[in-house]
């Protein structure tokens, strides 16, 4: 299959490229402008220079493919995401990049499948239910791009392409830093999976139908992943933000919502499983 990837060069873009090119695929990354060819091509990807902003520019990017992936994302670093305009970014790549790709997908007749990176923090407080793809939303603040830019490309089904649309959970080891942090409380859900794990699930989707898929690791309490993280920290426990007080503040009530999110969807539609299921020393190297 000859595969666009785009974000190629990202936490979630740089496994993905090689996944597929270890199963066979024909892989090309986008390159917002020349200056990124090098980045690209240090991927294993072949560069395509295109525009995530310009439909046109981006369909003579798409031509010759079968497959897109869109995993671009723009997210702040640790210490600007408390700052709501320092997600604007990243609300620009969601939104209006969603709606070039749908645009310029519709001029590549012969691009037959397209994937659309998402988030799972849009799901409403499910406090010890488990929560797949039909529970129940509440997008705010800086998640409501993802839904809309699941919506974006979802209208290409009506065309018969097949329409993947992600909701990630958190990503958690790696290149994902997280401060050791606990938002709400203890005995709540959360949903976290190594970006390794993340884009074996990305590129695991183009097998599978048409639809929302979420993809997450085995949901663990917060008290659990927190500690999780302090160990990796280095230092004895993981800091705690009260429920009341992250429901009060936009930009952290999405993650201090109970979440526990499942994703036996797309592993019965694929095969796909997490190599590293449960958050522990073997995400952040230190096992």
């Amino acid at each position: 299959m000859r595969v666009m990837v785009i974000g190629a060069t990202g936490v979630l873009g740089v496994p993905a490229v090689a996944r597929l090119l270890e199963a066979g695929h024909e892989v090309s990354g986008l390159a917002r402008t020349a200056d990124r060819v090098t980045a690209v091509e240090a991927t294993g990807a072949k560069p395509v220079v295109g525009d995530l902003f310009d439909a046109a520019s981006l369909a003579t990017a798409l031509r010759g493919h079968d497959a897109v992936v869109n995993l671009a994302t723009r997210i702040p670093g640790p210490r600007e995401m408390t700052r709501k305009a320092a997600w604007a970014p990243n609300d620009r790549v969601r939104l209006q990049g969603s709606a070039s790709l749908a645009a310029a997908v519709r001029r590549v007749d012969e691009l037959r499948i397209v994937v659309q990176e998402g988030i799972s923090f849009v799901y409403a407080d499910g406090g010890d239910h488990e929560l797949d793809e039909d529970a129940p939303l509440r997008p705010r603040g800086v998640t409501a791009s993802s839904v809309r830019a699941h919506a974006n490309v979802a209208e290409l089904e009506a065309s018969g392409r097949t329409v993947i649309r992600l909701r990630i959970a958190n990503l958690v080891g790696g290149d994902a830093v997280m401060p050791p942090m606990v938002l709400g409380a203890r005995k709540d859900w959360a949903t976290a999976i190594h970006p390794l794990d993340a884009a074996a699930g990305a590129v695991a989707s183009l097998e599978a139908p048409s639809g929302v898929y979420n993809v997450g690791a085995t949901p663990v309490t917060k008290e659990r992943l927190g500690q999780a993280l302090a160990d990796a920290a280095g230092v004895r426990k993981a800091r705690v933000v009260p429920k009341w007080l992250a429901s009060r503040l936009s930009l952290a009530e999405p993650m201090a919502r109970s979440q526990r999110v499942v994703s036996r969807k797309l592993a019965e539609a694929t095969g796909w499983r997490c190599e590293l299921p449960v958050p522990g020393p073997e995400w952040f190297g230190t096992h």
